[in-house]
């Protein structure tokens, strides 16, 4: 396991190389899951390209730090570990929040950023009502009683009818996400609003999402897409809030395809 402390906070943060010259890609977790979720694309791209995965702030293995969150507060965070890793010109791939924040790195740092892919997320996501609701809710009485809610969002009838134990699996590491950490990261979505940056985004852009994705749907990643100049735009099929669990080889299919293309100028 690496660690790295940045911004006074310790973050746990998994490096896999890559022959000299191969391009550098960089993966960010949605909100209550950790860098665990990109285990069935990674073993697909390993020697292709460098690999950077992490654990944001309240979640997994890094620390907690002081909670509630801005969305600045991650965005620092994946900028910090980058220079500590000295990585530049990434393709970065972030998923919901992990795409709020790939999206504030390039506003703030774009000498980190190639390429963008924006993975079931959105220029802004849900309202403040919505999340105001969900932080009293894990307040009030835990992540537990959100437990099912989420795990329906996440992952489609089927995967959750034929998966059970994975299913339990996932919802374990929901459950046992600090619940300051996912409370304070809830906030910091809730504040977020990147829809006067999207039209500005000046690198390669693909925004993918499952077609069954009930958090952020076809619909908004959609409207989203058209706001980026020259955005591509595909649809998973069989997969929920999560395709790169639900059907990690279209996922990796759909990334080595537009790396493709960043290749071919």
């Amino acid at each position: 396991m690496q660690f790295a402390t940045i911004n006074g906070v310790t973050l746990h943060y998994q490096l896999i190389g890559a022959p000299e010259g191969k391009p550098v890609l960089v993966f960010s977790n949605s909100l209550g899951t950790d860098l665990r979720i990109w285990r069935d694309v990674i073993v697909r791209l390993v020697g292709e390209f460098a690999i950077v995965t992490y654990d944001k702030r309240g979640h997994g293995l890094s620390d907690l730090g002081q909670a509630p969150y801005r969305i600045e507060d991650h965005v620092g965070d994946l900028a910090g570990l980058l220079d500590h890793l000295s990585v530049r010109d990434a393709i970065v791939c972030g998923l919901s929040v992990g795409g709020l924040i790939a999206q504030g790195l390039y506003a703030s740092r774009p000498d980190l950023v190639r390429a963008l892919m924006l993975c079931d997320t959105a220029h802004k996501i849900g309202t403040a009502e919505m999340w105001n609701a969900r932080i009293e809710a894990i307040e009030q009485d835990g992540l537990e009683s959100i437990g099912d809610q989420v795990m329906e969002r996440w992952f489609t009838a089927a995967f959750r009818d034929e998966e059970a134990d994975t299913l339990a699996g996932y919802r374990n590491m929901l459950c046992r996400t600090p619940a300051a950490g996912y409370a304070g990261t809830a906030a910091a979505i809730r504040d977020a609003d990147f829809t006067h940056q999207a039209p500005v985004i000046n690198v390669p852009t693909m925004c993918v999402v499952g077609d069954e994705d009930l958090s952020t749907p076809p619909e908004l990643v959609g409207e989203f897409a058209k706001l980026i100049p020259g955005a591509r735009y595909q649809v998973i099929p069989k997969a929920g809030h999560l395709p790169c669990i639900e059907q990690p080889e279209v996922f990796t299919d759909a990334l080595r395809a537009f790396v493709d293309l960043l290749s071919a100028g």
